[in-house]
């Protein structure tokens, strides 16, 4: 049982990251499976990574949980660029062959845990946007997933103690409360689309965004530093 932004009751769904994983399979894969293999060298919004290294390290990530080789530190930045040399000279379609493996097998042994890798998904989730930013594909950072992945970024928001913030987002019935009370600081607040809302949290570019926000900086609200 843990905490709800609002104060209340927020009781784990194990399996919601298995859901947002294999909702985002079925979407991603099938790209991936009739992308021109050139476009894989195509640069991301994560600094140094095309997205095939991106690619390359989601695989990784989620094939590590699936065969539980979770040693200290397995996705720091040093461990993430190790799995990512390790693949340097797979075949790419070897590595959307892993990548499909992590997203159908990863979520059962989520579930199964106490809760620490759920954000794993949103992560997988948010680096799919990157690759499709990267391709020039629609839905980066939004989609059919959406519904899915914004019930985790409040739990990332809250685990990596970032402010309150109250989201009004377009299109949307209802505010998303995000992160953690900080006595003394009333709530921050943003109005914008959710796309741009994953932005600011995951430090994606804002560039062609337009979004308000008060009470807070982008930079307090990074769930990924």
């Amino acid at each position: 049982m843990e905490t709800s932004p609002d104060g209340g009751a927020d009781v784990r769904d194990p399996w919601l990251p298995d859901l947002l994983l294999r909702t985002e399979r079925d979407a991603l894969i099938p790209l991936l499976r009739r992308t021109p293999e050139a476009s894989f060298e195509l640069r991301t919004a994560c600094p140094g990574w095309t997205a095939r290294q991106v690619l390359a390290h989601c695989g990784a990530a989620l094939v590590r949980i699936v065969e539980g080789r979770l040693e200290e530190g397995v996705f720091l930045p040093a461990a993430n660029a190790a799995d990512v040399a390790e693949r340097a000279d797979w075949p790419v379609g070897r590595i959307v062959d892993e990548l499909e493996r992590g997203f159908t097998e990863a979520g059962p042994a989520i579930a199964a845990g106490d809760g620490t890798l759920d954000t794993v998904a949103l992560g997988e989730w948010i680096h799919a946007g990157d690759v499709r930013e990267a391709l020039g594909e629609p839905g980066a950072y939004a989609g059919d997933s959406l519904a899915l992945a914004l019930p985790l970024l409040r739990v990332a928001s809250r685990r990596r103690e970032t402010p309150r913030l109250i989201a009004d987002i377009d299109g949307h019935t209802g505010a998303l409360v995000l992160g953690n009370e900080e006595s003394g600081r009333p709530p921050a607040r943003f109005s914008g689309d959710a796309a741009t809302l994953i932005r600011i949290y995951s430090g994606r570019p804002l560039v062609a965004t337009r979004y308000e926000l008060a009470g807070a900086t982008e930079g307090e609200l990074l769930i990924y530093r």
